[in-house]
């Protein structure tokens, strides 16, 4: 099948530099295209090609209504629309508002990254799991920032496991926060990113912003606060228990993991994991799902992901036909 479509002034991140997203489209919705002086033709399969236009129009439609939207957002949304067929252009340019943290502005690059950040508004506690790159940590500090601008909360506290991801790093030298401050680099990164070094610094001297190993937050009682547990998916379930009943009056807590990179000693069952089973269901809490299409990091990154969860697939896969056949033969 082939069509036509209409293009007017204003469309030039959908075509792209040297066209490269309309070769994303071509890639994504499996169609070719010709790029005419003021017409886009679309060829292929009807179902793929009647997406593409639709696509195509929904796109000169938001243009012409004021819409603007730069060189990545066009790339992560062509993805999305292509995987997810009940997304919508629209939709996404509407989860995509600015919103401004700190010293940036950032928009949500997919609709479950704007479902986090209304979650995080609307609940008091919210927990974000799925893949590393999906921006589970970096929105939740962005919006702990905001809160602690506005005034909302008085202090921010950023927690994580001291657990080693599969290295042993020996003896450190220096003082007890020296000697945990490898484990909690990427929430200093995201502080760095989102708010001054200067007032980072002059925030972590006064105590406003802590950053601290999940053990440090025994016998507290976090009050006025905005508490997030990052690689939640390390914690034991005592921790994770113990963390989940620190929060007190005027507090949010946002909790995230990715539970396919658990680095637990002696195959202890996740904190995270049991959590979801345990408090899921309870009112006031929100759980948010993420997943490869959320990932906002290089494009292989996803497709990282993919080949791992398929590269599991198949081994769990084989793992079960092999105790079926000594069953068998049992």
């Amino acid at each position: 099948m082939k069509t036509s479509v209409k293009i007017r002034k204003g469309v030039e991140e959908l075509i792209g530099t040297l066209d490269d997203n309309l070769k994303l489209l071509e890639k994504y919705f499996h169609v070719s295209t010709q790029l005419g002086d003021q017409t886009l033709e679309i060829e292929g399969a009807e179902g793929d090609v009647d997406r593409a236009r639709r696509l195509v129009q929904e796109y000169t439609d938001l243009v012409e209504r004021g819409t603007r939207f730069d060189h990545s957002d066009v790339q992560a949304f062509l993805r999305i629309l292509a995987e997810d067929p009940n997304a919508t252009l629209k939709g996404l340019a509407e989860a995509g508002r600015p919103r401004s943290f700190g010293k940036k502005t950032i928009s949500p690059k997919s609709l479950n990254q704007r479902r986090y950040v209304d979650a995080i508004e609307r609940h008091d506690m919210v927990f974000g799991i799925g893949p590393s790159g999906t921006g589970k940590t970096y929105l939740a500090v962005a919006m702990a920032v905001d809160a602690l601008i506005s005034k909302e909360v008085s202090r921010i506290i950023l927690a994580r496991p001291a657990v080693e991801a599969g290295e042993r790093l020996g003896f450190l030298p220096g003082t007890v926060q020296q000697k945990v401050d490898p484990y909690l680099r990427p929430l200093y990164d995201a502080l760095y990113d989102v708010l001054d070094v200067d007032r980072v610094e002059r925030y972590l001297e006064k105590g406003i912003i802590e950053i601290a190993p999940i053990a440090f937050m025994r016998g507290r009682t976090l009050n006025d606060a905005f508490v997030i547990l990052d690689e939640a998916q390390n914690t034991t379930s005592e921790q994770m228990k113990m963390f989940l009943t620190r929060l007190g009056f005027n507090s949010k807590a946002v909790i995230t993991g990715d539970v396919t990179q658990i680095d637990l000693p002696n195959g202890r069952r996740s904190g995270l994991i049991e959590a979801v089973d345990v408090v899921g269901k309870v009112p006031g809490i929100s759980l948010v799902y993420f997943s490869e299409r959320d990932v906002v990091r290089h494009s292989l990154v996803q497709q990282i992901i993919r080949a791992y969860e398929e590269f599991d697939q198949a081994r769990t896969s084989v793992a079960r036909e092999r105790a079926a056949g000594n069953n068998e033969g049992n």
